[in-house]
């Protein structure tokens, strides 16, 4: 028997695989931080969502005080620092999904907005043949409100007035998104 026959069986060092690289380790370490200062810079409607522990929420209403005065860059940088210490020490799961939620629903809300602006732009190129399709999709519109705005957008455009009845337009279509 040598030296290398008492290292045991091979399925010893599955064990080894999964220990977490440091470096990997820093990368989660910075994402948490990450997190934690977008927090900071959350609306109070949306910060109120982000379900958090105790310590989390004053320190990221530390840092929301701190950051309302000038002259504090150093104070805000270590109060930062901090949050991403306590993000580290909690189970920041809750809070990290909560997050995620809102950046999807924010990309959904964009997404949208693209939808009907592109709507928007289609029916002043194309005019009725357009209105014909977003009755196929919105069969709720109303065509003549349709017609009318459109005609009126169509005028302003060649006219090079104001877009008015354009953003009338692209209100309504925002309307008729919203009931569908």
């Amino acid at each position: 028997m040598n030296e290398w026959d008492d290292l045991g069986d091979e399925d010893d060092f599955d064990a080894d695989d999964d220990r977490i690289s440091k470096s990997q380790r820093k990368r989660e370490s910075h994402a948490l931080q990450d997190i934690g200062e977008a927090l900071v810079e959350l609306s109070p409607k949306d910060l109120a969502t982000i379900p958090m522990p105790d310590i989390l929420a004053e320190a990221v209403g530390a840092a929301r005080s701190i950051g309302k005065h000038r002259g504090k860059h150093g104070a805000l940088k270590r109060q930062r620092q901090f949050i991403g210490k306590v993000m580290r020490n909690i189970d920041a799961e809750p809070v990290v999904a909560a997050y995620e939620a809102l950046l999807d629903r924010d990309r959904v809300a964009n997404v949208r907005f693209h939808q009907l602006e592109h709507w928007r732009d289609r029916l002043l190129a194309e005019g009725d043949d357009a209105i014909e399709e977003l009755l196929e999709e919105y069969p709720g519109a109303d065509r003549q409100r349709l017609r009318l705005l459109l005609r009126t957008a169509q005028r302003e455009q060649e006219q090079g007035k104001a877009p008015s009845a354009a953003r009338n337009l692209f209100k309504y279509l925002r309307e008729l998104a919203q009931n569908a």
